[in-house]
């Protein structure tokens, strides 16, 4: 059978069930995007940036069961699309990257777009491949597919020549027989060990990250059964509904609220699942989980790397819980905890309704309002910074696939593409970017698009005029902001620019009729901004728990000098501006 090697591409990602590839053609895959143009069942997006086109391609893979495809051209559509595959590869998420290649049948050297892209591809994908021959891209795609998704998900790539897509080729049956990778499983040893720790603990906790997405029944089962207080890394936010009597909060230690501290403080065992313990997870490493800590990870390689461990187990998170149930016993009963838990959050929401902005929108206010207004399933897409933990403080989701955002390679830009691409892979539900000021500068020409595809976000733009995140950082530790004010620009014109529709909210008491209107835009079918002027001047938990870890963990001449410089610097502040009105930004 003779075809071309865009013919067979097709045919392996519609036999994956992808439904749309991200990316912008050229030169080299015009015959493959000719192939996708005549599929009944793939969508060809265009893009106007391919680093967009990974951020689409990812938010597919993390809202939906797919995994998502950027469709890049050699050279500068890979060097593009790198920061959102390496947010992949560390957020571990599955993605398949379809590059073209140089001619590799001339001889000539210095060919247009030459550079090594599988050496840069490596080292943040679980592979990068080129097929020797034009009969090995079925089954060489295919591979990509399941390894990406098998273990610890990740980015895989693979590498097309040009003349494999140019030229017609015997390419034989396509076949793709090979078996799935196995699953590490928990030995019955392990499960047992596990069994008695945690039986034998007076207060267990269970934390909870996004690699047991896919075991959120039996995370729940457990955490029942042994009445343990559940707290989740950011990443595996709803992976535990957050309107449980057990949920805590998106982590634990220093960067949570006291009552979250006082919980955690009495727990003498920690069943940690599916999560490393990461930097972001963790706020900078400013939690200690108790000497009985049981790890559990897909991936044996992040078992006691950051903290050591008592039990540690290689397993899928589902197939560990599933033979843990049945060695726990009886359920024990615990209704003082849930009253605890219960007050601990009355306390957070009053403290937070407490202090009201006097001019500008209360975060806890405007998150309030967005879930009022957003239909119960709506996916929200968050950016690098401020935004990513305001939301992940106030919102309360109740499964997983519906907090999206860049985490531990925090890379900004990344909410308004990944709210497009989840928005084609759910186009009857509600999809939000909230999307910092200074991120919406990187990315937000990509609403194009979708005002294009007719693909309609609600995008919140959180408007300080600053890089909030790092701005507060600075004001607390230096006393001064440097190169973390942005330059004046208007969100509507902007908005007209891309050929969506703008709104505006000011103040508190504009909230619910803004979005409601900003709803019934998106649900038209038309991309809306809605320019939010977000008041931070109240630090989040998490920007508090973060400073104070670090402040901490220096020596104390450093520390004594910080305090030193911070104090001084404030106190000339103060005297320099008394009775000078702040400038307008």
């Amino acid at each position: 059978m003779k075809l071309r090697g865009g013919d067979v591409v097709v045919r392996a990602l519609e036999d994956e069930g992808v439904r749309f590839t991200f990316g912008i053609p050229g030169t080299h895959n015009t015959e493959l995007y000719d192939a996708l143009d005549r599929s009944e069942r793939i969508t060809p997006v265009l893009v106007t940036d391919e680093q967009c086109a990974s951020f689409m391609a990812d938010a597919v893979s993390r809202t939906s069961t797919g995994v998502g495809v950027a469709n890049v051209v050699p050279g500068a559509g890979v060097t593009h699309c790198l920061s959102g595959v390496a947010e992949a590869f560390m957020d571990n998420i599955p993605l398949v990257v379809l590059t073209c290649g140089i001619r590799t049948d001339t001889g000539k050297a210095y060919q247009l777009h030459d550079i090594d892209q599988l050496a840069l591809l490596k080292p943040i994908t679980k592979a990068a491949w080129r097929p020797a021959r034009p009969e090995d891209i079925y089954a060489m795609v295919r591979r990509a597919f399941a390894l990406a998704r098998s273990g610890t998900p990740g980015p895989v790539a693979v590498e097309i020549p040009a003349n494999f897509y140019l030229l017609t080729h015997e390419m034989g049956e396509l076949v793709f027989n090979e078996a799935p990778p196995q699953t590490p499983r928990a030995s019955a040893r392990d499960l047992e060990a596990a069994a008695r720790i945690l039986t034998a603990a007076r207060a267990p906790a269970l934390y909870v990250g996004n690699g047991a997405r896919g075991a959120a029944s039996l995370v729940r089962e457990v955490a029942e059964r042994l009445s343990a207080p559940v707290a989740t890394t950011i990443q595996g936010k709803g992976v535990f509904p957050e309107t449980h009597p057990l949920w805590l909060w998106s982590g634990f230690g220093a960067m949570a609220p006291p009552f979250v501290r006082g919980v955690m403080s009495r727990c003498d065992a920690l069943l940690a699942i599916g999560c490393r313990f990461g930097e972001v997870a963790t706020g900078s490493y400013g939690l200690e989980p108790p000497e009985n800590l049981l790890h559990v990870d897909i991936n044996g390689d992040v078992l006691g790397k950051n903290y050591p461990v008592r039990l540690g187990v290689a397993s899928d998170a589902a197939e560990f819980l599933r033979g843990l149930l049945p060695l726990l016993g009886p359920a024990r009963r615990d209704e003082g905890l849930a009253a605890e838990i219960a007050a601990g959050h009355r306390a957070v929401t009053d403290e937070w309704q407490s202090h009201p902005s006097a001019d500008r929108v209360t975060p806890a206010a405007f998150f309030a309002a967005l879930q009022r207004a957003a239909r119960p399933d709506a996916i929200y897409a968050t950016d690098s910074g401020n935004g990513t933990f305001l939301a992940m403080e106030h919102l309360r989701l109740a499964e997983p696939g519906r907090f999206i955002g860049p985490v531990d390679y925090s890379c900004m830009g990344y909410s308004v593409p990944a709210a497009i691409g989840a928005k084609f892979a759910h186009p009857d539900r509600d999809v939000v970017a909230l999307a910092g000021d200074g991120a919406l500068l990187m990315t937000g020409l990509e609403l194009l698009t979708a005002a294009s595809y007719r693909v309609a976000p609600v995008v919140c733009v959180l408007r300080d005029r600053e890089l909030g995140q790092i701005v507060q950082f600075q004001r607390t530790s230096l006393a001064r902001d440097t190169c973390s004010v942005l330059a004046p620009y208007r969100v509507d014109d902007f908005a007209r620019a891309v050929n969506c529709e703008a709104l505006s909210i000011a103040t508190d008491k504009e909230l619910q009729e803004v979005l409601g209107r900003a709803f019934g835009i998106a649900r038209g079918g038309r991309p809306v901004m809605v320019d939010v002027a977000i008041d931070y001047g109240r630090k989040t938990y998490f920007t508090k728990g973060v400073v104070s870890t670090n402040l901490w963990r220096l020596p104390w001449g450093d520390r004594l000098r910080l305090l030193a410089r911070a104090v001084g610097r404030h106190v000339g502040a103060a005297f320099a501006d008394k009775g000078a009105p702040r400038p307008e930004r």
